[in-house]
């Protein structure tokens, strides 16, 4: 893990730049496609998602070592071919880890946080799962395991893959020309993310998107079928903590509601969507029926308050560089500290987003929490070994977060800046 959060070191830089390149082009081009709480909350996802994987939060099913152990039948000689091949076996498991993840009740719950975004942009990209906590991707790459691929070339080429999807979430690039016959471009992805009908469930292709054609969920973007973006049950909150869990929650309640036995059984296994017959007569859900005039979720926010959670964004982003860039000397149970303070910390700044009366109280609760935490230990994690007064600016940091909680969760009263106040 400590590697991957090496790799996160030049990985979030990069694409934080882009970001800023895509702002900057669509400002210049009057075609922006960013908005601040929401872009904050695209962030805020990406940053649970690395904070969970860097510390190995996951029950693994089976692993790709155990797999090559057992099962390998052949062993791929050193060179380009092994490379190659590793690529072709993780392209192709993404393939149906994707299509399982639009297709399974269960596996959506995994998912639905990438398409929670009512924007499509290279924020958007970052919105990464928490909730995928059983790994079972290492069965999808049984074909890898029964030619022997080496765990250690899976094990570099996964992330690469991962990072190599981020570009393509942008609505400046067009069509790519005879690139749309082999690699995924931005004009697919588009239609993948769309929620239009013509397009739901299609281009569930990586890198390459041969698959997508081979399988039959191929489809292009039609000048005709302007792409609209989310999912159909919206989100409706920038928590993307919330966001992780709320399909299973769904899930849970439909399988306690239901009468039937068998619908409680078969619930997680039916198609995305499903719905036992009673309960969806008895307590039905806002399903977007006209994806072209549904009401996008959106809070209340001066400029102020925009500027204040941008101001909690950049400081747990800081915080979190900071985790990784000291990783190893940190020690297990200092990561796990360090890391629940940084969820505390997205949880409670995205619920005063969303203008939620309990967000307040979170709020003032890590801050004290924040401060205890220096107090009793007289460092933050170690970083006054970097800068000597570290701990005093994480302490001065912890100290405008009270003061932010209560005056913009309304514990002060009502202020105009408030989210609550409008």
């Amino acid at each position: 893990m400590e590697a991957y959060a090496s790799a996160l070191l030049y990985a979030i830089p990069f694409f934080l730049l882009l970001m800023a390149v895509e702002i900057a082009y669509g400002a210049w081009t009057r075609k922006q496609h960013y908005r601040v709480m929401d872009t904050v909350s695209s962030i805020s996802s990406g940053l649970t998602n690395v904070v969970k994987d860097s510390l190995g939060l996951v029950f693994v099913l089976i692993s790709y070592p155990y797999l090559l152990e057992h099962l390998a039948l052949f062993q791929v000689e050193a060179g380009w071919a092994v490379w190659l091949i590793a690529f072709l076996a993780i392209d192709f498991a993404g393939y149906w880890n994707h299509r399982l993840s639009h297709r399974v009740n269960l596996f959506w719950n995994q998912h639905v946080i990438h398409h929670s975004s009512e924007e499509f942009n290279l924020a958007c990209a970052l919105r990464q799962p928490i909730s995928n906590l059983v790994g079972y991707f290492s069965l999808l790459l049984l074909p890898a395991a029964l030619l022997g691929v080496p765990e250690q070339v899976i094990a570099i080429l996964a992330p690469l893959h991962l990072f190599a999807q981020f570009w393509y979430h942008t609505q400046h690039i067009g069509k790519m020309g005879w690139l749309e016959y082999v690699i995924v471009t931005p004009s697919q992805h588009r239609v993948h993310h769309a929620i239009n009908p013509e397009y739901i469930d299609k281009n569930l292709g990586q890198i390459l998107c041969v698959w997508d054609r081979m399988f039959g969920t191929f489809q292009e973007e039609l000048p005709e079928v302007p792409p609209q973006y989310g999912v159909l049950k919206p989100a409706a909150t920038w928590n993307p903590i919330l966001i992780n869990f709320q399909h299973l929650w769904r899930l849970v309640q439909d399988a306690w509601r239901t009468r039937s036995l068998r619908d409680k059984l078969r619930i997680w296994f039916m198609p995305t969507g499903w719905r036992p017959a009673d309960v969806a007569s008895l307590y039905p859900r806002e399903v977007i029926t006209d994806v072209y005039h549904f009401r996008r979720y959106d809070t209340p926010a001066g400029p102020l308050f925009r500027g204040y959670v941008i101001f909690q964004l950049a400081v747990t982003l800081l915080l979190l560089v900071f985790m990784f860039y000291n990783f190893g000397q940190i020690g297990t149970e200092g990561l796990l500290y360090c890391g629940a303070m940084l969820f505390a910390g997205i949880y409670g700044y995205t619920s005063l987003m969303d203008g939620k009366p309990f967000a307040a109280w979170v709020e003032v609760g890590r801050a004290l929490v924040g401060g205890w935490l220096i107090f009793q230990t007289g460092d933050w994690f170690g970083l006054d070994a970097f800068w000597e007064y570290g701990s005093l600016a994480v302490a001065a940091y912890f100290g405008i977060t009270l003061t932010g909680g209560i005056y913009f969760g309304g514990l002060a009263g009502h202020r105009r800046d408030s989210p609550l106040a409008y």
